[in-house]
């Protein structure tokens, strides 16, 4: 598992998956606790959507 998410991806994918998971806790709906999802994906550096579609923000490793 190589990173595929730069570090502005990585960044707002983690400020969208706080404010998700902060909306879901505040009494926001189920469905929020969707924002796990880029936060795993910013945390690890990988996503396996960006494999599947040929897809690589990640500068370092493009090539």
């Amino acid at each position: 598992m190589s990173t595929n998410v730069g570090m502005i991806d990585r960044a707002l994918r983690a400020l969208v998956g706080l404010a998700l998971i902060g909306w879901a806790l505040t009494g926001g709906p189920i469905w929020a606790w969707i924002g796990v999802v880029p936060l795993l994906t910013a945390a690890l550096g990988f996503c396996p959507a960006y494999t599947l579609i040929g897809l690589n923000t990640c500068p370092a490793k493009k090539g």
